[in-house]
């Protein structure tokens, strides 16, 4: 049984009868009745999407995924192509199938991820948690800003925007946490 508070981008569970797989985290709200954990989600069987909300101390059983390792080959258009590490198969993987993981990925890099099958079928794919990306544009830093608990909005080389330490540049290479979008680190490279 998987509870909600173990629920991240790329995990697949049932719900009310039909498979779905989390895109993206939507944050979490807690009131009188508890806290809520928000989520977009997609039918694995349909690939119709939705918003849906979880109360934290509800179960749900989780879906069985099959995993290969794979490499991103090249992007066209709106159509990720990766290359199967063992059999040299190409694998497609539309924008909307991969949610916020597209955000995160460039033919550039070198990572291997793990594509997701859910009877014989790709539907997601499972990133490292962390990778580098350059800042290809933020507001100039301050100096002697490095306590890093204020943010501006940065934009990456692979065109999502996340929030940076207001001591970030453009074309600095920073470290980015994959399952929430969040700032790591300045990049040791």
């Amino acid at each position: 049984m998987l509870m909600t508070n173990e629920i991240r981008v790329g995990t697949a569970f049932m719900y009310e009868g039909a498979p779905l797989i989390v895109q993206k985290l939507l944050g979490q709200k807690g009131g009188r009745q508890g806290m809520v954990t928000n989520l977009r989600v997609q039918n694995i069987v349909t690939g119709s999407t939705m918003q849906l909300g979880l109360d934290a101390g509800e179960k749900f059983e989780e879906v069985e995924l099959v995993k290969k390792t794979v490499k991103l080959s090249y992007v066209d258009g709106d159509d990720f192509h990766f290359m199967d590490q063992e059999t040299y198969d190409d694998i497609t993987l539309t924008k909307d199938e991969m949610g916020d993981n597209a955000g995160f990925l460039s033919p550039e890099d070198d990572y291997d991820v793990q594509v997701t099958y859910y009877n014989e079928k790709a539907v997601g794919i499972v990133l490292p948690v962390n990778v580098t990306r350059t800042i290809t544009y933020c507001e100039p830093g301050v100096k002697g800003d490095t306590s890093g608990k204020s943010t501006k909005p940065a934009t990456l080389d692979t065109g999502i925007e996340v929030k940076v330490p207001l001591f970030c540049n453009t074309d600095d290479r920073i470290v980015i946490d994959t399952r929430d979008g969040s700032f790591v680190e300045r990049a040791k490279d």
